[in-house]
């Protein structure tokens, strides 16, 4: 009797491991299958890394002369502010924009900022008083 309840754990235990072992089987294939797909991607950027730097090195773009912007914050709130509205604006609108008083000394010194700023090419005064960035 004893015999025969070894021989049945044996079976059972000989089933347990056949069957985890098909299970080891199918992981490999599929892990091998990935792997297999990683190294043919891998050697495609290989191959495209090399071919890059194989290439030859056009000259860089030359950049298009920009005017010189003042460091002055203003200057900057200002182009800002123009940016943003995206349209052409008056002294006046600017300086509601800028959240400053609407007062003569104020509108005055934007008006200032705005005609240097046209001067040196970086703003453009479609008609008096009016004042936009290029392109706007």
């Amino acid at each position: 009797m004893q015999v025969k309840a070894i021989l049945v754990h044996i079976e059972d235990r000989e089933r347990e491991l056949s069957d985890q072992a098909e299970q080891l089987r199918a992981r490999i294939e599929e892990l091998t299958g990935q792997l297999g797909e990683i190294d043919a991607e891998s050697e495609n950027l290989r191959i495209t890394h090399k071919t890059l730097l194989a290439l030859p090195l056009s000259p860089p773009a030359a950049e298009p002369d920009r005017p010189d912007i003042p460091e002055y914050p203003a200057y900057q709130q200002i182009l800002t502010a123009l940016a943003d509205t995206g349209r052409p604006m008056r002294a006046r609108d600017l300086c509601q924009a800028l959240d400053l008083p609407i007062l003569p000394k104020n509108t005055e010194g934007i008006r200032s900022k705005l005609k240097r700023l046209v001067s040196r090419g970086i703003l453009l005064e479609p008609e008096p008083g009016l004042f936009a960035r290029p392109g706007a």
